[in-house]
């Protein structure tokens, strides 16, 4: 969590955390190792990274945010609406489901960027279309389950509206799992996000982000490791605390 924090302090107020400009560098001091005076050291226009990696975080987290939100939202309405209406209309959606989840999430987000166009947006935008099947799916799970419920037959017996239900009853008591999902599949989406600005498909240089830091840091791998291995180890830890919490949550959710 102390993790999480941080890193949403670089994206949401990142004047605390470095004063330097992420984007103008000292010639004089290019390729320096991390230190006390470089954190994370410098590149090859001596600009800093650690600030760099510290500005980057806007740009990563508001695409992972996005994509996350457009999946969740888009996938919840798609499973709350197979599930409760049930029928045709279930198995069609749940067809279409099973045809995305089986191509890789990588893979589809790669596809659908291709025909968006390059852009932080357009990248956000794919890789949360890409995430719509795993929430559609866990969505109409757990409204099959909640609505066999007894408190849900009772409210329908009582005269209350189907849609009533359905918003009262029926999701109200299914989205904590949704949610539990949606805290694993952040730190999916930052890794999405990243190996598409990886490709080349983020924001135009010299804007930071994360997968474009590492790409640049490639040509110098022999010559200057922490450019590649410092951005990545921020990356590789915010997954992993991500994905730590995403468990809590589903495990606070099952009792």
């Amino acid at each position: 969590m102390g993790f999480v924090v941080l890193v949403l302090g670089w994206a949401l107020v990142p004047g605390p955390f470095t004063d330097r400009d992420p984007l103008i560098g000292v010639p004089s001091e290019k390729f320096q190792g991390p230190g006390l005076d470089h954190w994370f050291g410098t590149d090859n226009l001596g600009r800093d990274l650690y600030t760099r990696v510290v500005h980057a975080a806007a740009l990563s987290l508001t695409a992972t945010v996005l994509a996350v939100a457009i999946g969740l939202v888009a996938g919840s309405l798609l499973g709350l609406l197979s599930g409760a209406v049930g029928g045709v209309l279930d198995s069609a959606l749940m067809r279409g489901v099973d045809v995305l989840l089986s191509i890789p999430e990588l893979l589809l987000s790669l596809a659908l960027v291709t025909v968006l166009g390059f852009g932080t947006g357009n990248v956000a935008l794919a890789v949360g279309l890409a995430l719509v099947a795993r929430f559609a799916r866990v969505m109409r799970a757990e409204v099959l389950r909640v609505r066999r419920a007894a408190y849900v037959e009772a409210a329908y017996a009582s005269g209350v509206r189907w849609y009533v239900v359905l918003v009262r009853h029926v999701l109200r008591n299914a989205y904590a799992p949704v949610a539990a999902l949606a805290a694993v599949e952040f730190g999916l989406a930052v890794l999405a996000v990243s190996s598409l600005s990886f490709l080349g498909y983020g924001a135009a240089p010299p804007t930071p982000e994360w997968g474009s830091l590492i790409s640049e840091g490639r040509n110098y791998l022999a010559t200057a490791w922490w450019l590649t291995t410092l951005p990545g180890l921020v990356i590789v830890a915010l997954v992993l605390a991500t994905q730590r919490l995403g468990r809590a949550l589903a495990q606070e959710g099952l009792r």
